[in-house]
Formats: C-alpha cells, sequence, structure tokens
C-alpha cells in the first residue's frame, strides 16, 4: 500500500488569517440582551501547501452580550495561540488538527469553530465535493427558515410577517421576548398570531430573560395563545428549572444557550429538560461537535432545531451542510443571518425560495470571497 503522507508529499497548513469585519444590518434586531444595529464576523483564511484556501466564520450576537467570546477576543485567541498551533500540521487531517487545538486551548468553541469550517472547506476543493458529502452526504438540499419579527411595534412585525408569507420567503416566524414586563410581550406576541392564524407557525425567543414564576405565567398564556414553541425561557445554569416547565406545560420548551456540546445535552436528556434542542455549530465547537450533540437528542427523543448566531453567509452555509446531514430535524431551522445584512463578502449570495435555504452546488462550501466587498468591510 502506498503511503500518500510520505516525507514531502505532505500538504500542509501554511498561514491561517483572522479578518473583523463589520456589516450593516438591514434593520435594528432587538434581543433581550442587546440591540444590534450591524453585525461583525470573524472570517478565517486557511491557506495549504498545495494551493488551496479554505474559509470559515466565527460571529457573535451583540459582542459579549450573548456568551463568552467577542469578535475581538475570537481573532486575538486565532492570532495568538491557534493558528501558531496549526502551522505545519497536516491540513487534510480535520480531526488531527482540532485535536491539537483541543490541547493548546480549552473552550473557545467559536475561534474552533471557524478554525474547522475552514479546514473542512479545504478538503471538500481539494477532493471536489461538497462539504456535506465529506459528512456522509446531504438527506435534504433544502432547509426551512424562520424569520424573527424583532422590530418591537406590534403592527409593524404583522405588516412585516404578511409581506414576507405572499413572497414565500417564510412561514415561521419568531418573536424576541424579555424586555418588557411579561403582560405586555404575551399581549405583543398574542396579537400577531391572532393576525396570523393557521397560516404560520410563531415561536417566542426569551433568551434567558425570564425567573420560573415570571416563566410559568407566561408560558400558560403563551399557551392558551397557540403559540407554538418557547425558547431558553429561564437562565442556562438553571437547568431543573427548564426541566420542570417543560413537565409543566403542552407547548413545547427548546434549550438553547442550555445546551452547547453533547455533555450538555447529555445532562438535560436525564433530567428532561427540554422538548428541543437549538443546534449551532459556533456554540458546539465546530460542525462535529454539532453532529455529536444532535445525536444524543436524538437518542433520547428531543426534537432538533437547526440555530443561528446571526452569521453572515459563511458561517451559515456552514451550518447548513451540518444541519443538512441530520436525520432528523423536526423543528427546521432559523439560518436566516445573511438576509439581516444589507451587503455581504461572498460573490453570491445564498438563496432563499419557497420557505427555505437552498444549500449551494459546488465544492467545500460552494462559496468565494468577494475580495473588493472584503477589502472594504473590514475592519482596520
Amino acid at each position: 500500500m502506498i503511503n500518500s503522507h510520505r516525507q514531502g508529499m505532505t500538504t500542509t497548513i501554511t498561514s491561517v488569517e483572522a479578518i473583523l469585519v463589520d456589516l450593516p444590518t438591514i434593520r435594528a434586531h432587538q434581543l433581550a440582551m442587546a440591540t444590534m444595529q450591524q453585525q461583525t464576523l470573524v472570517i478565517v483564511r486557511l491557506r495549504c501547501s498545495d494551493g488551496v484556501e479554505g474559509i470559515g466564520e466565527a460571529t457573535t450576537i451583540g459582542g459579549l452580550s450573548y456568551g463568552d467570546e467577542s469578535p475581538e477576543g475570537i481573532k486575538l485567541t486565532i492570532d495568538t495561540y491557534l493558528a501558531p498551533a496549526l502551522a505545519g500540521q497536516d491540513a487534510t487531517n480535520v480531526h488531527g488538527a482540532m485535536a491539537r487545538l483541543g490541547k493548546v486551548a480549552r473552550g473557545n468553541r467559536f475561534a474552533k469553530s471557524a478554525l474547522e469550517t475552514a479546514l473542512l472547506d479545504a478538503q471538500g476543493k481539494r477532493l471536489g465535493v461538497p462539504l456535506a458529502t465529506l459528512l456522509g452526504g446531504a438527506v435534504r438540499s433544502t432547509l426551512p427558515v424562520l424569520w424573527t419579527l424583532a422590530s418591537g411595534d406590534t403592527a409593524r412585525d404583522i405588516a412585516e410577517a404578511e409581506q414576507l408569507l405572499a413572497e414565500r420567503r417564510h412561514h415561521t416566524f419568531k418573536l424576541k421576548i424579555g424586555r418588557r414586563s411579561v403582560r405586555d410581550d404575551v399581549a405583543h406576541v398574542a396579537a400577531i398570531k391572532r393576525a396570523l392564524g393557521e397560516r404560520a407557525r410563531v415561536t417566542v425567543d426569551v433568551n434567558q430573560a425570564w425567573n420560573e414564576a415570571d416563566a410559568a405565567t407566561g408560558i400558560a398564556m403563551l399557551e392558551a395563545a397557540g403559540i407554538d414553541l418557547i425558547e431558553q425561557p429561564t437562565p442556562r445554569e438553571q437547568r431543573m428549572a427548564l426541566a420542570r416547565l417543560a413537565a409543566r406545560f403542552v407547548v413545547p420548551i427548546m434549550a438553547d444557550e442550555a445546551v452547547c456540546g453533547p455533555e450538555d445535552a447529555m445532562e438535560l436528556a436525564r433530567i428532561g429538560g427540554a422538548d428541543v434542542f437549538a443546534l449551532k455549530i459556533a456554540k458546539a465547537g465546530g460542525i462535529f461537535g454539532m453532529l455529536r450533540t444532535a445525536a444524543v437528542g436524538d437518542a433520547a427523543g428531543i426534537a432538533l432545531y437547526g440555530g443561528t448566531m446571526l452569521e453572515g453567509s459563511v458561517g451559515t452555509i456552514a451550518a447548513a451542510h451540518g444541519f443538512c446531514t441530520l436525520p432528523q430535524l423536526a423543528w427546521g431551522t432559523e439560518l436566516f443571518g445573511p438576509l439581516l445584512l444589507k451587503d455581504d463578502i461572498v460573490q453570491q449570495r445564498p438563496e432563499y425560495r419557497d420557505f427555505s435555504l437552498h444549500l449551494p452546488e459546488g465544492p467545500g462550501l460552494g462559496l468565494a470571497l468577494d475580495e473588493d466587498k472584503l477589502a472594504h468591510y473590514r475592519r482596520g
């Protein structure tokens, strides 16, 4: 048998660059913990000795307001610790490279996810196959995508939903609540559900803003209003509160911030802490970590949902390749990040039609950077 990795034949990683990119959003995006006026992406460019370049992305929501990693911190971590650890490593061995990063740095899942995406993108290009093929193949070529109504104004949100239904772009709508009183938030959501009726699913994301007592009150009212799903009503650390709420109500309760990797999934499954898991490649440390998390949920009979960190096109399509390989994905996805951006840094933006995101064709991610746009929006 010929050893293709004989001395001198191994394809190695020659450089890793992390670039901060600030992109304007189409509107202010309100969450319980922040209001976003723009989105900052960390774009990774990983170059290899065979001339192949892989790209990846790490993005957070509202700087540090969502979690422990910020765009600036991610770039610093990659530049200072992770990129030097990858220099000279076998570019074709994704698991080997990621195992090395695991020894160099604990946590830092967003940074690692971007690097894993870049390694997979490069390997897909090298072999001439889509990223999903590297994962064993896609069982679906399109993904249902919801839209977040986040203006905070009831009439404006209803008008926006009606327009998107008419355009056949979305028929599931999520509302970010938790900034106002429980009763005011519920009144806002219930009015939108009444207006849309059976034509659309309506879900809410509380982003950990309620205590257990407020959550019990709010969920009872939301259930009565016909809301389809309640996302992370209580703080991520309070797993038993989530479990008590999941046991108490018929409306499905989804864990998001409370479930990052397979270990969290295992514990939540053990205590009956959620009916649905929100999967995100960034919080799982990459696509493979997300797949492991999904497998735990699947085995426990917990429904799955493809979440977003409001990534741009690179991160969104990376997640889409992963989600397309999952045997079960009962709650669809919220991979609408690129639609929230006024402009982009890829040559061809992702395609949304017939209520779905369509997986691009072509090797790796199936995306190419627009060098002029990247130069324009990169932070000085």
